[in-house]
């Protein structure tokens, strides 16, 4: 029986390009469509969550962001500069002790338009860059390849996503990152939290609700397109890159009934299957599950498919699973149960538990449970791809961060992952979210800080950019150093 985890384990942290690299208009890059989300850094934090959570992504919001070049309202059009300072910030993480840096790669980076005739070569010069930084401290790189990011004018030109022409796009993309990137990534990554579609129809898939006359119908077709993407995906990175790792991603929603009542056992089975299994089952498995027959007959979904089709989801089946995990909710019949915040949802409340200061609910146990769940179902080696804790953070006058409340969020959380590697789980790595403050994906402001590096910027942009270590920084370091052992 496993006493911990394995000698080799791989520990690190996560952050996205869109969110930390900046470099709007550096090296080439395109405008991509994470560059077109709007904050008003006047905001106050009610009016950033009715935002976030009320008011979808919409076609005006979308015209006024392309006309918008030279505002500075967007706030992933800055980040935090990594794409400027990602030495410095390399050179932090191996002195923290890092086994693994999870990034992703900017595809209007590589492909300014999606379709253009050759890939930039300043972007493929930069990833190569940092990826080999990377290297000379030993570092190893998970490559996530698509990040919420796409060519905004993939969207314009094709629709994005609802496109097949999409997919083609996308695998010579892949094509070229398997070519350049090959002898440095280690694991990698086509898409991020597969399930985003469904609960951020624009991050996800790309889609602007308002111009859908069946939202439903509109994102599981795109789904269906980003599943063959990633597929192929596989496929050729198997073919290109014999013994290369490469996985598949989900926000999980980990949920409990609500009661012992039969409905909501029920309907914590199909929260389960519709919100999480439905993705990683195609991914693993390869092949769409069964009981999805009955959801899309309910809300009149219909895919498309063209004849290949199965064939390709049945040849690219990942390698390992990945998944981030913030927080569980319960699910339930009442209509009228208690909600909270969590990430990309509004999750129903668990009464047992405690809430961060933005409402998610902080429930380490639920990590054991998923990982043991995930790998009781596939057999597959899992990797905690992000786990972490939005709050305000307060820079003291002697460049200190005092975040002990972040501390025992990680110390929690860990514990619980050694219980499920005693368990039997094959767990390959945790990379925390965000390692360094990066602007919020959801919000979209730096005050919900993750890192356990200090970013003097606020949600205006404004500040020195100056990185500090909080006082987790030196804890996750003792972490590191006694592979998960001294947690004090």
């Amino acid at each position: 029986m496993k006493q911990g985890f394995e000698e080799g384990f791989l520990w690190g942290g996560a952050i996205s390009c869109s969110q930390a690299e900046g470099g709007f208009r550096d090296g080439g890059k395109g405008v991509s469509t994470q560059d077109l989300r709007y904050l008003d850094p006047s905001w106050d934090r009610e009016q950033v969550e009715a935002k976030h959570h009320g008011s979808p992504f919409s076609t005006q919001e979308f015209e006024q962001a392309l006309q918008d070049m030279d505002t500075p309202y967007y706030p992933n059009r800055r980040g935090i500069d990594f794409y400027h300072h990602y030495k410095e910030d390399i050179a932090l993480f191996a002195e923290m002790g890092m086994k693994i840096f999870r990034t992703s790669i900017c595809w209007s980076r590589i492909f300014p338009n999606g379709d253009d005739a050759q890939p930039n070569a300043q972007g493929i010069a930069y990833y190569r860059s940092m990826f080999e930084e990377c290297k000379k401290y030993g570092i190893k790189i998970f490559a996530t390849m698509l990040h919420y990011d796409i060519p905004v004018q993939l969207v314009l030109k094709y629709d994005g996503w609802k496109s097949r022409k999409t997919i083609d796009f996308y695998l010579r993309y892949a094509k070229v990152l398997f070519e350049e990137y090959g002898d440095l990534v280690d694991f990698w990554l086509p898409f991020n939290e597969f399930n985003a579609g469904r609960f951020a129809p624009w991050d996800g898939v790309c889609l602007i609700p308002d111009q859908e006359e069946n939202l439903n119908q509109a994102v599981f077709q795109c789904l269906h397109h980003q599943f063959l993407a990633s597929a192929r995906a596989v496929a050729l990175c198997h073919q290109m890159l014999p013994g290369a790792k490469i996985g598949g991603m989900i926000a999980r929603f980990t949920t409990y009934p609500a009661t012992c009542k039969p409905q909501d056992a029920l309907q914590a089975l199909q929260d389960d299957q519709y919100a999480n299994w439905f993705y990683t089952d195609i991914m693993a498995r390869g092949r769409y599950p069964a009981y999805m027959d009955r959801y899309f007959d309910r809300f009149h979904i219909c895919i498309e498919k063209e004849p290949g089709d199965d064939e390709i989801l049945r040849n690219g089946t990942v390698d390992f699973l990945s998944f981030s995990y913030y927080f569980s909710q319960v699910s339930t019949s009442d209509q009228g149960w208690e909600k909270t915040a969590g990430n990309l949802i509004m999750a129903n409340k668990n009464p047992y538990l405690e809430t961060s200061e933005w409402g998610w609910q902080m429930d380490p146990i639920g990590l054991r449970v998923t990982l043991n769940q995930m790998y009781d179902r596939y057999g597959l080696p899992l990797f905690v791809a992000e786990n972490g804790l939005g709050t305000t953070d307060i820079l003291q006058q002697d460049g200190t961060v005092h975040d002990a409340y972040r501390i025992d969020y990680l110390r929690s959380h860990i514990e619980q992952m050694k219980q499920a590697v005693i368990d039997g789980v094959e767990l390959i790595g945790y990379t925390m979210w965000g390692i360094i403050d990066v602007v919020s994906c959801g919000p979209l402001t730096m005050d919900k800080r993750y890192g356990v590096i200090y970013v003097d910027l606020d949600n205006g942009g404004k500040g020195s950019g100056k990185r500090y270590r909080k006082d987790s920084f030196y804890w996750y370091k003792k972490c590191i150093a006694s592979n998960g052992e001294d947690l004090e």
